[in-house]
């Protein structure tokens, strides 16, 4: 399987950037796999595909503002810190550009000196360590000074920090936003629960390896970066009860996804844990426990496109991309958004869990 199989061509102009004014006006797009059918919607009717007793799960990281911009203090050069893992108290794994002024021993100063890194490490992919030190807590001090880690094909600077977060973002710790769930309100949330729809919490950490382009032309050389993951035992019960009932579990979002078939048996039940996982989900992977995604349009020749491919079928989700170019959607992190569902597996679970054939 070769990662060109997985690339198009798509214009600049329809990469957003910038979100829109209110979250949930985002277009929808709504592939029925089993069909091969698609249909153009407003996010708001996702709510018109939800069911009774299903189980709307949603990641709840929240995103660090993990930019930090700095100069070194003798030579006034000016050096960018991206944040990326967390070691122990003041000690991180950080992308530094240009990383010639990040060298061992080298000192970085940000806000005049209210936070000060010194590099302890180059590693061998380049990343850096480096231990800061500053007065007070550091996350009011990270709070003050970093500016959100937005992507690089996103030119515009980000007024509102808040709309890079979920509404129902809650535990810190991702270096990008888990995207599909920027599209949520509270009182669309609210309307889904209405319905009957149990909303499930999980949390997994979003590092930004998942978002990098696949860099080998063999598929399954590829791997993918740890990330930090926790289900508590509320979503897994959740869950479980969802699954139990015959309903079908719609993950909010590729890091949900992961983070469920991560934790999942063989039957798709989940149990309350936490740890770390490198799970890499391409065509031919088999789903324990996700029924049906919701989802961003993604960059070409990228694990996210693998994902949603290995659910909905590679042809099916080129053919939907292509549909998307023609139709003007936004893309990326800031654009609409597409659930992935198949009614035929949606009315054989109905009929299971009444009893009929």
């Amino acid at each position: 399987m070769q990662i060109k199989e997985f690339s198009f061509d798509l214009p600049s102009e329809l990469i957003a950037q910038e979100p829109l004014a209110n979250r949930s006006d985002s277009r929808l797009m709504v592939l029925d796999h089993g069909n091969r059918k698609l249909e153009h919607k407003r996010f708001t009717d996702i709510v018109d595909y939800l069911e009774p007793g299903d189980c709307l799960v949603v990641n709840n990281t929240k995103v660090l503002p993990a930019r930090l911009l700095g100069e070194r203090p003798h030579t006034h050069g000016k050096v960018e810190i991206l944040l990326l893992q967390r070691l122990d108290a003041d000690r991180w794994e950080v992308l530094a550009k240009p990383g010639k002024k990040a060298r061992e021993g080298d000192r970085v100063l940000f806000g005049g000196g209210l936070l000060e890194a010194v590099v302890e490490e180059v590693k061998e992919d380049g990343n850096r360590i480096v231990r800061f030190s500053y007065e007070g807590i550091f996350e009011q001090v990270l709070d003050r000074l970093g500016e959100m880690p937005l992507p690089p094909y996103i030119q515009k600077r980000l007024e509102d920090k808040e709309r890079y977060q979920t509404v129902y973002a809650k535990h810190e710790g991702s270096a990008a936003a888990p995207t599909a769930g920027l599209h949520f309100t509270r009182e669309l949330l609210e309307e889904v629960e209405a319905k009957g729809v149990e909303v499930a919490h999980v949390t997994l950490h979003v590092g930004l390896g998942t978002f990098r382009p696949v860099k080998v032309q063999n598929v399954l050389e590829h791997e993918m970066h740890a990330e930090m993951y926790r289900v508590d035992q509320e979503a897994a019960d959740k869950i479980n009860r969802c699954k139990r009932q015959g309903h079908r579990l719609v993950a909010v979002g590729t890091t949900s996804a992961r983070t469920l078939e991560s934790v999942a048996d063989k039957d798709g039940l989940v149990e309350a844990k936490s740890g770390w996982t490198d799970i890499f989900i391409y065509p031919g992977y088999r789903f324990k426990t996700v029924d049906a995604l919701v989802t961003n349009f993604h960059l070409p020749e990228s694990s996210l496109m693998l994902l949603v491919s290995a659910l909905a079928g590679r042809d099916f989700i080129m053919e939907a991309y292509q549909e998307a170019i023609r139709q003007r959607y936004r893309f990326f992190s800031f654009g609409d958004a597409m659930l992935i569902h198949d009614f035929e597996r949606k009315a054989a679970t109905s009929a299971c869990a009444q009893g009929e054939d």
